[in-house]
């Protein structure tokens, strides 16, 4: 028999659970859907909240052919024959397909340059479903093609309305008498994971003992079933996301221990080692920052180096670069300024460049005065001169405020210096 969770998957988009911003009624990719025609696309989300089940309801709904790779195990020849099959069905058919590609984080530059093409000419419509940052592990070329949808995890009721339909509706477990007396365990189990979620209920049915007397499910049942199969460190689950949050915050709250103990959690259940690099680059940036810029270009460092090395000997790397965050002067200056930039933006808009401060390659930018007045901070003593470098409705602003730490106390004392007051530094 085939799993829970294969046999629950919806059928239509009535029995979807959860998503609400992306195919409940009137939103943007139930519209597209209703329109008959979709842009390629991808969706970032955890893990169980429904990617390939959307991916597979859309080319039902749309009567399109489906193709469906994993990033796992598809190389650029598997990618060549699915668009070459799916050209011949558009050749045959005139209804387009529509090409769904799995963890597409997982693919290389290559594999994804040979989706490009096919996704360009609309031999395929892309549909890739990805747990991590599209904007980190997509090609811009492919990213630029495609919409990305983000799916959330799902609430507490629609996780607690899956397994009461499993029950209702699933021809092996309606004529059980089963009753769910407590709920917290079977959700904190799943971690936000359909999938895991009525996998385990299928595990505890499997428990069911014979006879007609109901059979009631508890947390101290669940957790005593379900104990002895559940991972220490499941990189796609609950835990995942647990850990590098623990790692993240021990780095930033300077113990290099904690720190340390967290990256061997991650090693030791197999966690991708560029995920590992990648989170400590932007912490180097966003917490170690300008208070010690080295950490930024020793965590890109390790991030070349562990391409280089790999495991087992790419721990050591990854472990010296955690204890160097860890242990470094931090800062959140940078991250608080253009935070504080960017709200600017948003409240005044596109205030026009101060003259001075255009270019001028023609004629008439010259005529317009469009650099005048402009002085060359080379051309003064000290490499600087006091001129406003911001638009007149905003002069004065002040968006980097540096931090309290004896690198950034100098750069306070020299912007104090050569602004004198014009800042308040």
């Amino acid at each position: 028999m085939t799993p829970l969770a294969e046999r629950m998957r919806p059928q239509t988009l009535a029995e979807f659970v959860g998503q609400e911003h992306l195919v409940g009624e009137g939103a943007v990719l139930r519209q597209a859907i209703e329109r008959g025609k979709i842009p390629s696309f991808i969706l970032w989300g955890p893990p169980g909240v429904g990617k390939t089940t959307l991916a597979q309801l859309v080319a039902k709904l749309l009567n399109k052919p489906f193709f469906q790779l994993s990033a796992i195990n598809a190389g650029v020849k598997d990618i060549r024959e699915a668009i070459e099959s799916a050209d011949k069905q558009n050749l045959f058919q005139q209804r387009g397909a529509i090409l769904f590609i799995d963890e597409i984080h997982r693919f290389s530059k290559s594999q994804q340059d040979a989706l490009l093409g096919a996704v360009e000419k609309g031999i395929v419509t892309l549909i890739g479903a990805t747990t991590e940052n599209p904007s980190f592990e997509v090609i811009p070329a492919l990213l630029s093609r495609c919409q990305v949808y983000v799916m959330q995890h799902l609430a507490k009721d629609e996780l607690i309305g899956l397994v009461n339909r499993a029950l209702e509706r699933d021809e092996s477990l309606k004529n059980q008498r089963i009753e769910i007396e407590e709920y917290d365990a079977l959700l904190l189990y799943s971690g936000g994971d359909a999938r895991r979620l009525l996998n385990a209920l299928e595990l505890i049915a499997n428990y069911r003992p014979a006879g007609d007397a109901p059979f009631r499910i508890t947390n101290e049942m669940v957790r005593e079933l379900i104990q002895q199969n559940a991972a220490l460190y499941d990189k796609t689950g609950e835990q995942h996301y647990d850990i590098i949050s623990a790692f993240i915050k021990s780095m930033r709250g300077s113990d290099p221990n904690a720190a340390v103990y967290w990256l061997a959690r991650m090693l030791d259940g197999g966690e991708d080692i560029e995920f590992i690099a990648r989170r400590m680059v932007i912490l180097a940036a966003e917490d170690v920052g300008l208070a010690n810029p080295n950490a930024l270009l020793l965590a890109t460092t390790t991030m070349d180096a562990i391409r280089m090395i790999g495991m087992p000997e790419a721990r050591i790397i990854l472990s010296q670069c955690a204890i160097y965050l860890a242990t470094s002067p931090k800062s959140n200056s940078a991250y608080l300024a253009i935070e504080k930039a960017a709200g600017l933006v948003r409240q005044t808009g596109s205030l026009p460049v101060p003259l001075h401060l255009r270019n001028a390659p023609t004629k008439l930018m010259k005529e317009l005065n469009y650099g005048s007045g402009y002085q060359y901070a080379h051309d003064f003593e000290g490499n600087f001169v006091q001129q406003d470098n911001l638009p007149e409705a905003i002069d004065g602003n002040i968006l980097y405020e540096p931090g309290q730490n004896p690198t950034e106390e100098r750069t306070r004392a020299k912007l104090k210096a050569d602004w004198k007051g014009k800042y308040g530094y």
